[in-house]
């Protein structure tokens, strides 16, 4: 599976960005996003699982994000709203097949794409 994650760019504080990921070379389970900042481990921001269309976000990405799968495009988009500085990292979108008490961890997925950078400035 090959992802490839775009969208990032440079905005201020309280704009809106879509980031998206097209996957190509199969169908995961679950496609999700996780972010890096400088200095920083991966966290987990949003996921989404092809069985049942549940969604998954973080506490900071709870009520601003939006996490939406295209089935028919196989793609995967994040809906960034009220963008905050905090949120300032390279974002990637990942594919695999976690189970539902792994989806959050960067290690249950076997796929990644290029980073896309997001820069919110205050």
């Amino acid at each position: 599976v090959q992802l490839q994650a775009s969208g990032g760019g440079l905005v201020q504080a309280g704009d809106s960005l879509r980031l998206s990921c097209a996957a190509s070379g199969g169908r995961s389970r679950a496609m999700g996003w996780f972010r890096q900042a400088p200095g920083k481990e991966r966290e987990f921001v949003a996921a989404h699982r092809w069985d049942g269309g549940y969604t998954y976000y973080s506490d900071s990405a709870k009520g601003r994000f939006t996490i939406s799968r295209d089935n028919t495009k196989n793609t995967l988009s994040l809906q960034m709203d009220s963008l905050k500085p905090e949120d300032t990292a390279d974002y990637y979108c990942a594919a695999g097949s976690p189970i539902v008490g792994m989806i959050r961890k960067p290690t249950a997925y076997a796929y990644w794409g290029q980073g896309t950078l997001v820069t919110v400035s205050s």
